[in-house]
């Protein structure tokens, strides 16, 4: 995610135990390295057995009540019918494909904002149960470890609600914006990162209206004046990432590097404004290519919409963005492109290496700053330095720290804002992580680790701990106190190389001189230094 309202600016808690990786990709707690570096274990998601009827959750610590013990999902398949009304619920099936992890007499999936019709499992009809956000399922039979599930629920999703993620309303339809606990308000699903599945829309809508959705289209079918539009991915996707937008949209095709697939979506009426930005994409993905490997899907483009969201969303393979980013005379291109390469540099970092827990979010946001930053430094005017916005940020380190946590150990979100864990130390706060771990170990190696990381965790999941193992690897040295300071402490370390760097006196307090806009702020006009986080929190899927 990135948030519209950063600019170019006026100004240049518990370490975790390496994680080893086996054949399955999965990871296993060990502490033959904590014990001798003194960190403290903690415990892995989705080993408890479920408890007893009623809303559980992974515990992950952000999000507690999000995700479920039990199973793991292979695959979703969503058939959402529009009725061409936005504020209307939309009739639902959803199809789980799932494989037991233990003895199950019931199970919780994630899911609100529609009434469920009817629910079986196994072709056989099953008991189903409203719990907070929680759905509890309790079969005819009993689920012996191993086994695999077939669930489906017939159900309604509605867009009416508020604004808090999940749907949004455009000028002429919807778009689905999860990110980070509301794909549960659109669809039935085991809602967290760290179990990712395939996944294959089919939504159905009037014929002079256009649906996408992420991974590549099959053929559509129609029929008295409703056409039906099927989309499927080629590679797991974490539910937060799902992507269906219907409306009055044209689907512009083009190639990208290697003859990659390269779909953007626009409003009809504003195709032809727009189309400068949107020749923009195969080169912006050559550009990460070179700097990280291949692209790790099978398509890609962006998705404008006319909506109102305060932030643009890396949805896998369908970038979103509001129509606003690309029409304002305020920003310049190359800063406008920066954003781009955000949620391209996303597709990397945050979706086809997905954290294993919320608190990992910082190894999505860091690296997708980290090169819009390069981006900008690359095409922009002096007011892009790399060295100056880095400079700027560890200025502003420790009051970030103080406001929301250190990077690897963020604060929980703000009651009823659940956003709000996006707060700018996961911006450029985590990016000056990165920026210090090459100052002390040379670009060179900095960069084999990054390409080594995408190439390694492919289609997987991946934590804190795994990143600082594969850093230690790489260069030979043991990271672990640089990394316990850099990403832990309550305080921001020295840098290495720029030892005059000084944190500024008074911004440890939310709202300080420089530490970016307050909450409900307007994205203002480009100022000397380099693009920055926010400090606010617009308006955003909650």
């Amino acid at each position: 995610m990135s948030l519209p309202l950063r600019r170019p600016s006026r100004d240049p808690a518990r370490p975790v135990p390496v994680l080893p990786r086996g054949p399955s990709g999965r990871g296993r707690w060990t502490g033959l390295r904590a014990a001798a570096l003194g960190l403290a274990a903690l415990a892995t998601l989705g080993v408890a057995e479920p408890p007893a009827v009623g809303p559980q959750g992974l515990g992950d610590r952000l999000f507690p009540t999000l995700g479920n013990t039990g199973y793991d999902v292979t695959s979703y398949d969503v058939s959402l019918d529009y009725s061409g009304h936005n504020d209307r619920p939309l009739n639902a099936t959803t199809e789980i494909t799932a494989r037991a992890t233990s003895e199950l007499d019931h199970l919780n999936l994630d899911f609100a904002r529609g009434a469920v019709r009817s629910v079986k499992i196994g072709g056989q009809a099953a008991r189903h149960e409203q719990h907070g956000e929680d759905l509890v399922l309790t079969p005819a039979f009993h689920i012996s470890r191993g086994q695999d599930l077939k669930i489906s629920i017939e159900h309604t999703s509605d867009p009416g609600g508020k604004s808090d993620g999940g749907w949004i309303r455009t000028s002429d339809g919807l778009a689905m914006a999860n990110q980070a606990d509301a794909a549960h308000r659109v669809f039935p699903c085991n809602d967290h990162p760290s179990d990712k599945a395939l996944f294959t829309f089919h939504i159905t809508a009037p014929q002079q209206l256009t649906a996408v959705a992420n991974g590549l289209p099959l053929r559509p079918g129609a029929r008295a004046g409703r056409r039906t539009w099927t989309y499927r991915t080629d590679h797991p996707m974490a539910t937060e990432l799902a992507q269906v937008s219907i409306g009055k949209s044209s689907v512009l095709l083009r190639h990208g590097p290697h003859g990659l697939p390269v779909r953007d979506v626009v409003p009809t009426a504003d195709r032809a404004a727009l189309a400068h930005w949107l020749a923009k994409t195969p080169g912006h993905v050559t550009w990460m290519e070179r700097k990280v490997g291949p692209y790790p899907f099978e398509t890609y483009g962006v998705l404008i919409a006319n909506a109102r969201t305060g932030f643009e969303l890396e949805t896998q393979t369908l970038s979103l963005f509001e129509k606003a980013l690309f029409t304002t005379d305020q920003l310049p291109d190359w800063y406008v492109e920066s954003v781009m390469v955000h949620e391209l540099a996303h597709q990397w970092f945050g979706n086809s290496v997905s954290p294993r827990r919320w608190s990992d979010v910082w190894l999505n946001e860091a690296h997708a700053t980290w090169y819009e930053a390069l981006f900008a430094q690359e095409k922009g005017d002096h007011r892009a330095s790399l060295e100056a916005r880095m400079r700027h940020a560890y200025e502003q380190s420790d009051g970030w720290r103080a406001e929301g946590g250190p990077p690897a150990a963020p604060k929980a979100p703000s009651p009823g804002e659940k956003i709000s864990i996006f707060r700018p130390v996961v911006y450029d706060g985590s990016a000056l992580v990165l920026y210090a771990l090459r100052q002390k170990i040379g670009p060179a190696a900095f960069d084999r680790i990054e390409r080594e990381w995408v190439a390694r965790h492919r289609d997987g999941v991946a934590d804190t701990s795994d990143f600082v193992q594969l850093a230690s690897q790489v260069t030979g040295q043991d990271l672990t106190a640089f990394f316990q300071g850099w990403l832990y402490g309550e305080r921001t370390p020295p840098m290495p190389g720029h030892p005059q760097w000084q944190p500024r006196k008074g911004a440890d307090k939310p709202g300080a001189k420089g530490a970016g806009p307050g909450p409900g702020a307007k994205k203002p006009a480009p100022t000397p230094g380099g693009p920055k986080a926010a400090a606010g929190n617009p308006a955003k899927p909650a």
